[in-house]
């Protein structure tokens, strides 16, 4: 029989996992950590019964994914919020995200058609364009004019995108919705992501899983195990001399970790594409147990699944710069996940979970949880006095958590224009090691970071289809 081994149990290697099993191969999966699921792992923590996710929060591409429409699994069960995503300004006002083109028109006012016109030629054929946008770009389309319409617009810097909105509500909506690049915002291509996940907002939703994102690696697993496949937790991987016998070996591990587990049995072209790979900035998180929730200015805003911060369109941009630079600024960019409103059983009581994280510098030492406290308190005065415990994993501790996050880097790689479109490298075949049987499936190829799989997916189609030849 056909033999796997799986590095890494994100999912990217379950999802690599699920395909292969599914394929009649026998597949046993290796993970360091003692509970499985990477970026998409929830638990307890600060108040028991409290349901915190440790990273992956809102998941608008999985519902899009070839990889979960093809498996079909009966869980997990998605929720959303009211609102997709607000963005507080320091006037009391807010930029909202619906669903709904037409909640969205009527929330953003003077840029609500504007808006609608940007965004809905992608919302409208979402699941074909994410079919190609899940796949390497070198090769030929499925839905050539749906990606052509997506790539004129993605290509643009973000900053020059928000030239098609005039109020300040809609300006920063957008610039906080294109931060989720992890990137300067005046670069080409920079626009790529948050066009694709606004697009996806009102086409599916910002969707989380209830019981937390654990649902979705747990869902996988039980596919696994269901066809024959096998999970080991604490087992670390050092070096492909430790593994059992096999004929396809997968990594969900960053390029430097593949560096050290293959070592010179890498041909040398890829073994120095993989030492200049590039992380971009990282991730300060906290997390928060708040009581009666967080008294936001902007009412919409305690309506809404997602919330950013960072002022007004103009602020996030430079918050960007800096940190991207290497810059630790007093006000960073925040995201805010109240996940409880979709899913009230994450809370306890009138105590709720609240999930953040602030954009840092690469491996960023200090400590920013009084700037992340200060960003919610300056748009929800009184929120210090609701906090009833805290949680914190800084960036550095962020890549001892999950070592695929290089200096807490949470997207598996800087979102350079170059890195945007070749992933870790340029090849026709981005996932293969240049090893037989060998590939990389991490969030460090494309498409990219997200707990869509489509990363393990694309690879272990590839691996199926050499074991065919």
């Amino acid at each position: 029989m056909t033999r796997a081994i799986v590095v890494g149990s994100g999912p990217n290697g379950l999802a690599a996992a699920a395909r292969l099993a599914r394929a009649g191969v026998a597949v046993t999966v290796l993970e360091a950590a003692d509970s499985i699921g990477g970026g998409t792992r929830s638990s307890e923590y600060i108040v028991p019964g409290l349901l915190h996710d440790h990273c992956s929060a809102a998941h608008p591409m999985v519902v899009a994914s070839p990889l979960f429409r093809d498996l079909d699994l009966p869980r997990p069960v998605w929720k959303r919020a009211e609102v997709e995503c607000a963005h507080p300004l320091d006037d009391g006002t807010a930029g909202a995200m619906y669903r709904s083109f037409d909640a969205t028109e009527e929330a953003l006012g003077d840029d609500g058609r504007r808006w609608r016109q940007v965004f809905a030629p992608a919302a409208e054929h979402f699941d074909d364009l994410f079919a190609d946008i899940s796949q390497p770009i070198i090769r030929v389309p499925r839905h050539p004019i749906t990606l052509a319409r997506f790539g004129m617009r993605a290509a643009l810097p973000a900053t020059v995108l928000a030239r098609a909105f005039r109020t300040p509500q809609a300006r920063s909506l957008w610039a906080g919705i294109a931060a989720h690049a992890f990137w300067r915002l005046d670069r080409p291509m920079t626009s790529a992501i948050g066009y694709a996940l606004a697009a996806g907002a009102h086409s599916h939703g910002w969707v989380i899983a209830e019981g937390g994102s654990q649902a979705i690696a747990d869902a996988l697993v039980a596919d696994i195990v269901a066809n024959g496949g096998a999970i080991e937790t604490g087992v670390r991987v050092e070096s492909v001399a430790d593994l059992p016998a096999h004929d396809v070996l997968m990594l969900d591990v960053s390029p430097s970790t593949a560096l050290g587990i293959l070592g010179e049995r890498l041909p040398s072209k890829v073994a120095g594409a993989y030492r200049r790979f590039r992380h971009g900035p990282g991730a300060f998180k906290v997390d928060f147990a708040v009581e009666g929730g967080v008294p936001w200015t902007a009412g919409v805003a305690r309506r809404a699944g997602t919330v950013h911060l960072g002022g007004a369109a103009d602020e996030v941009v430079a918050a960007e710069l800096a940190v991207q630079q290497g810059r630790m600024v007093d006000r960073p960019f925040v995201l805010v996940g109240q996940q409880y409103l979709a899913d009230p059983s994450r809370s306890v009581g009138d105590v709720h979970p609240l999930w953040t994280y602030a954009h840092v510098p690469n491996g960023y030492t200090g400590d920013a949880t009084a700037a992340i406290i200060d960003q919610i308190e300056r748009f929800a005065p009184g929120f210090r006095d609701r906090v009833v415990g805290t949680a914190v994993r800084s960036a550095t501790e962020m890549a001892v958590y999950n070592p695929n996050y290089v200096g807490g880097d949470i997207i598996g790689g800087a979102a350079s224009l170059t890195q945007t479109l070749f992933r870790p490298r340029v090849a026709i075949d981005p996932y293969s090691t240049g090893i037989p049987g060998t590939y990389l499936c991490s969030a460090s190829t494309p498409p990219g970071a997200g707990a869509h799989g489509m990363c393990g997916s694309n690879a272990a189609d590839r691996a199926l289809e050499e074991l065919r030849r």
